[in-house]
């Protein structure tokens, strides 16, 4: 299997989990768990995890002042101001609303990979990104299963939550060129754990965790496994091999898969028009993987 093939696996996964936890974690939050308590158990949970898989498996240490202080930025953006303004963001806005708004995310990329890392900003990328915003946002507004309203200081938490997850995946590029994923993502999540507990420490010890529905339990588990480990891993090793314009251009499959397990589970039906916007989405971001300095390529 070739590693451009790899690599759009992986964002996909990552589309896919992604797209499925708007909806999973609103099951959870704030009826079972706050919103910053559960931020702290996804983080903390993560933070072990890759700590001991870093230290006993990998044995990798970042040094240099700048890399380190380079990793205590990816940890504030990536992790701990991304997760506190998203998941209490979404407490507040419908998840229509904070989808809608996530689709700024390879715009903020664009810019700050323009003004950090010197990438050329091609008409064609430029074209591709809008492409897929237009599909996104069709998709979205056309799919809302409910009205697409939500608190304004929820919508400007997730607009903060997007500019500091656009940043994170320019940030943690270069880092990717010098060091293993697990060893990157260690360090991330230890940083965001010393700053998130403080937020939502009160919240983890709240809940009567023994009343859960075993359906909240698993929610819970899927939110640490897979949006939390898996999906933050990926997106990392990914960030190796291709530029953080294209990372950032799979946020606008999240809609989409969003759809795709609506389907599933029987919430949702396919209908002409949603494929025709997901023929945009994908086009789109085909023509922002077709750019040069990209899956394949380590510049």
């Amino acid at each position: 299997m070739s590693k451009q093939v790899q690599v759009h696996g992986a964002l996909f996964l990552v589309a896919l989990i992604y797209g499925s936890n708007y909806s999973i974690a609103k099951e959870v939050m704030p009826y079972y768990v706050g919103p910053y308590g559960l931020i702290v158990i996804r983080v903390v949970s993560a933070a072990i995890f890759f700590g001991i898989f870093s230290r006993l498996v990998v044995k990798e240490k970042i040094v240099g002042w700048a890399d380190n202080m380079r990793s205590v930025l990816c940890g504030i953006t990536g992790i701990a101001i991304n997760q506190l303004c998203f998941f209490g963001g979404l407490n507040l806005t419908s998840p229509i609303n904070a989808a809608l708004l996530m689709v700024i995310v390879p715009i903020i990329v664009l810019i700050f990979s323009a003004i950090l890392l010197r990438e050329r900003v091609s008409l064609r990328k430029v074209g591709g990104i809008v492409l897929a915003c237009s599909g996104a946002f069709l998709l979205i507004y056309t799919s809302r299963g409910e009205a697409a309203t939500g608190n304004l200081w929820g919508d400007l938490l997730i607009i903060l939550n997007a500019a500091s997850y656009g940043l994170y995946l320019v940030l943690v590029k270069p880092l990717m060129q010098k060091y293993n994923a697990f060893t990157i993502v260690s360090r991330i999540f230890a940083v965001g754990a010393l700053i998130v507990v403080p937020f939502g420490f009160n919240q983890v010890l709240a809940p009567d965790y023994s009343s859960f529905p075993t359906e909240i339990w698993w929610a819970i588990v899927f939110m640490v496994l897979a949006v939390t480990i898996v999906a933050y891993l990926f997106n990392t090793w990914a960030l190796r091999y291709a530029n953080p314009s294209l990372v950032g251009a799979y946020i606008y499959l999240q809609p989409l898969m969003a759809i795709v397990v609506a389907i599933g589970f029987g919430k949702d039906v396919f209908t002409l028009q949603k494929g025709i916007y997901a023929l945009l989405i994908f086009a789109g971001v085909y023509l922002v993987s077709r750019t040069r300095q990209n899956v394949g390529t380590t510049e």
